[in-house]
């Protein structure tokens, strides 16, 4: 008789378990790292024994995510500001994100990790300006970030392996305004190595799926960000041509 745990999974319980993820992070009980890593873990698992894996910590049918509370009328949306004024201003370990969050360096800098934080919202939003300063944003990788605004003699870029399309994962918007400085989102594989907090789920991952798993995932992501730099490369033949 076949193990239920080696029974495969089809699409429809890969979604139900993201989606269960995704609650357990608006719940407080995931970080941004946590959840990114185990959505995906998600999208290639194979059966119903990696699936548990990933969620036999977290409680079993949880409700949907309550709905943010709106502001008052005339209240606006409340933002959480990070300032570094000819000075440095950081943002990194546990914290919890239930608002928008804005970063201003002007002649300094500003650090904001998203890695370890909370994340109680659906979507990250960012206001970043830099005015000859630097913003740096750090995400972890497997994120979809969104990324516009407007830079004037300074740089505005995406240093991310992000998810493949079709996935459901969490999304960091950053809208920026650039004067002779930087604003730059990059993810963990660019900045300094997070410990996970979660080595025992991932440990027995691996004891599941042995080395192979590491090596499709890389492919993966090597394969996405290649066509990512592909089509960069062919935007900016196509504005020299203009």
């Amino acid at each position: 008789m076949t193990d239920p745990g080696e029974l495969r999974a089809s699409d429809a319980e890969r979604e139900a378990v993201v989606e269960q993820l995704r609650v357990a992070s608006v719940e407080g009980r995931l970080t941004l790292a946590e959840l990114t890593d185990r959505t995906e873990a998600a999208y290639t698992a194979t059966t119903h024994a990696e699936l548990a894996l990933l969620t036999q910590d977290l409680p079993a049918g949880s409700s949907p995510a309550p709905a943010a509370f709106p502001a008052a009328p005339g209240e606006g949306r409340k933002r959480r500001w990070f300032v570094g004024i000819m000075g440095d201003a950081k943002r990194r370990g546990t914290w919890r994100i239930d608002q928008e969050l804005g970063a201003v360096a002007v002649m300094g800098d500003v650090l904001i990790d998203l890695r370890e934080a909370e994340v109680r919202t659906d979507v990250v939003d960012i206001t970043a300006v830099s005015v000859m300063g630097d913003v740096k944003i750090i995400v972890p990788d497997g994120v979809n970030v969104d990324l516009d605004g407007v830079a004037v003699m300074g740089d505005k870029r995406v240093d991310v392996l992000e998810a493949a399309p079709g996935m459901n994962v969490p999304v960091i918007r950053v809208r920026a305004y650039v004067v002779m400085g930087d604003v730059k989102v990059i993810g963990d594989s660019q900045a300094q190595p997070l410990q996970r907090g979660f080595a025992a789920w991932r440990e027995h991952w691996r004891k599941l799926h042995g080395d192979d798993w590491r090596d499709t995932r890389r492919q993966l992501r090597e394969g996405w960000r290649e066509s990512r730099e592909q089509l960069r490369d062919e935007r900016r033949q196509l504005r020299r041509g203009y």
